[in-house]
């Protein structure tokens, strides 16, 4: 890599207690054995399909507007497929982290500037995440919302114990909850009984979408709940654990698992996020409950529309689980945010209990001051914020892996790139539409 590339060479690699710790074997290794060794940060980056302000946006798109917005679902899965493959041609062509790439290719003002916006697209998925666990511990153990929100903040040592096991073991982890995740809703699904022809329908596109201001305003949150901005970053880090080799056939053949991993995850996940906008419009606006924007409104329907009192535990299973999930890699995509753009190493836990402290003050404001009615707009809120923060790490990202001097061998074909850089104008117009549209309300 010549330093005419990047602005300055690359330094220590963030995460560096995982970094190139996962073997991937080697030519007597069968093709299969090694694209298992490359399956797990995908589907850490799939968990952002089902983090709680993902349920909220969900519910309340499916309960106010039917299927429609199965179409938004669809097409943000795709965005995050195209988008993370990218991430993961940045991380194994240069060797860097999103955050990395920003400090070392751009100003110290501008990669400050940008760092900022990370920073701030994490505390609204942290938000999120403290909202929607203490939800679940007060739907399945009915401890209150105030205290739930601060006994979010224990979290860090099932973190830490994981780290201590083993990057592995928090793959493992995810997997499983997503499992456990999968499961509930297929059970709901079930007992929801969809119409099918419907949901096939809403698959297609609907100029009410972008006519109906409401109907953005959900579908920017579906966008900014699904492809998220600290997934980029997160991506572009976790792929780096992987001990592939240095030469080039070696970098392809990671590059191309990598991919994979991620696209088959992001499929899958894109089942579980369907899954909540039918369960929504199945269960409420099929009978005219079509304000349902509160996760836990949505708990308390679920037993008399469906006839069954196993669907309210599950939903709370369900969402409690999303609610850890997200926690594991949130936490990771702010070490990598924090390291890759201003070099400071915190303490895994100190560095959690930072974020989660900050993100418990509005939680707690909120519950204190309007009680359960508003935490699930201030769940749309945190991800519509999230929809305007993702160009800042889109437009670094496509202008990254456009560059050949940047990645060499390894840089990405025209069409994507141009696919890529139409996604970040959608996102760009949609965000200046709807802020118009807010304005002159």
């Amino acid at each position: 890599m010549t330093r005419s590339a990047w602005r300055q060479e690359r330094e220590a690699p963030s995460m560096s207690e995982v970094f190139r710790t996962i073997a991937v074997g080697n030519g007597g290794t069968s093709r299969f054995r090694r694209f298992l060794a490359f399956v797990g940060p995908g589907y850490l980056v799939a968990v952002g399909y089902m983090d709680p302000g993902n349920w909220a946006t969900s519910l309340a798109g499916g309960a106010a507007f039917g299927y429609t917005l199965l179409f938004v679902a669809l097409l943000s899965n795709i965005m995050a497929i195209l988008l993370q493959s990218l991430c993961a041609r940045l991380a194994v062509a240069s060797g860097r982290d999103l955050a990395q790439a920003c400090r070392d290719a751009y100003p110290k003002w501008m990669s400050i500037s940008l760092w900022i916006f990370a920073e701030l697209a994490i505390i609204a998925t942290d938000l999120a995440e403290v909202i929607g666990t203490a939800i679940g511990l007060n739907l399945l153990l009915g401890i209150p919302l105030e205290v739930g929100v601060f006994i979010t903040a224990a979290d860090v040592f099932l973190i830490l114990w994981m780290q201590n096991k083993g990057f592995r073991w928090i793959e493992a982890f995810i997997i499983a909850l997503m499992a456990t995740i999968t499961v509930c809703f297929a059970v709901l699904i079930a007992q929801a009984d969809p119409e099918w022809g419907a949901v096939i329908a809403g698959f297609a596109p609907n100029r009410e979408i972008v006519n109906n201001p409401t109907m953005l305003y959900l579908a920017l949150g579906i966008i900014g709940a699904t492809v998220m901005p600290h997934n980029l970053y997160l991506h572009s880090g976790i792929v780096q654990t992987r001990a592939f080799g240095l030469d080039l056939p070696s970098k392809r053949e990671a590059l191309r698992h990598a991919t994979w991993d991620s696209t088959i995850a992001l499929m899958f996940a894109l089942t579980i996020n369907a899954s909540i906008l039918i369960l929504a419009a199945a269960a409420f606006y099929t009978v005219g409950e079509n304000d349902v924007a509160e996760i836990d409104k949505a708990h308390l329907l679920l037993e008399p529309l469906l006839g069954s009192a196993l669907a309210p535990v599950l939903f709370g299973v369900a969402l409690l689980c999303a609610g850890l999930n997200s926690t594991v890699t949130a936490t990771m995509a702010g070490q990598i945010v924090m390291e890759g753009f201003i070099k400071l190493r915190l303490r895994p836990w100190v560095r959690r209990l930072i974020t989660r402290g900050i993100a418990i003050l509005p939680a707690t404001f909120v519950i204190l001051c309007f009680g359960s009615e508003g935490t699930g707009q201030l769940l749309i809120l945190s991800q519509v914020v999230l929809s305007f923060q993702l160009p800042f790490a889109i437009v670094p990202l496509v202008m990254f892996t456009a560059s050949s001097a940047k990645m060499g061998e390894l840089v990405a074909p025209r069409w994507l790139t141009a696919v890529c850089a139409l996604i970040a104008v959608t996102i760009i117009v949609l965000n200046i539409n709807l802020l118009a549209t807010i304005l002159l309300v």
